[in-house]
């Protein structure tokens, strides 16, 4: 499997997935754009005025998009409410196609749960394709820590003295609340914090400031380490390095 991965652009966070297709780029279009293929793998209902500026409806209406780019059998574009972007390419190959999909969004803490869910649903695909019935082969919530590892997502920010990490947990709020208070850092203060997050589970934010009695680069990694071991224990996974 083509390694998947997380970039910056213009102040978004871009997701890049790749996945072979042993089916032609027709096929695959048709998949792709096809209202009544989409509801067997897509992870909404759509309505679609397939052509450039088109309107495209999602669920039950309150959410909507445009198509901005569109080349069959090849490209294919559109906006998902206010924020989301997505861009699916098909690409010829000896053997069938090569599905390249790029999801740009702003919640970066929430890419895990991006890759977890467009892993998942193009999976979902390709067994439709195959005339197969579309579900998971991989624990997902095994996956969504994966993905964290990969993309480095519980990476600590610091300011001066001040320490902050974003993670996005697999768990809801009212299990991980009882985790949050151990003594983790020598000298400073922690706020622990648990915010809306995306379907996974609660998001987990933590701020400390110092000054510490070690330095805050180690204080940084202490935190880290405090964070990761909430999150293993909310998500009781093996994560593959």
């Amino acid at each position: 499997m083509t390694p998947d991965s997380l970039t910056l652009r213009d102040g978004r966070t871009v997701l890049r997935i790749e996945r072979p297709m042993p089916h032609p780029p027709e096929k695959v279009w048709r998949a792709l754009t096809t209202p009544e293929h989409l509801a067997r793998w897509f992870p909404s209902t759509v309505r679609l005025d397939l052509r450039e500026g088109g309107e495209i409806v999602f669920d039950d209406g309150d959410t909507r998009g445009v198509v901005t780019a569109l080349d069959p059998p090849r490209l294919f574009a559109f906006s998902w409410g206010d924020s989301d972007h997505l861009r699916w390419e098909v690409h010829p190959a000896d053997d069938g196609s090569v599905l390249v999909l790029h999801h740009a969004f702003s919640d970066h803490y929430g890419a895990a749960s991006f890759a977890t869910g467009w892993s998942a649903c193009v999976e979902g695909l390709s067994q439709v394709l195959a005339g197969e019935e579309p579900a998971p082969t991989v624990d997902m919530t095994a996956r969504h820590e994966e993905y964290v590892h990969e993309f480095d997502l519980d990476a600590p920010v610091t300011e001066g003295d001040t320490i902050r990490i974003e993670r996005q947990l697999t768990a809801p709020a009212d299990a991980a609340r009882p985790l949050l208070d151990p003594p983790v850092l020598g000298g400073g203060t922690v706020r622990w914090e648990l915010v809306e997050g995306t379907g996974h589970g609660a998001r987990l934010v933590v701020v400390a400031t110092g000054p510490f009695d070690v330095p805050v680069t180690e204080a940084a990694q202490l935190l880290r380490a405090r964070v990761q071991e909430i999150a293993a224990t909310l998500a009781p996974r093996p994560v593959r390095t």
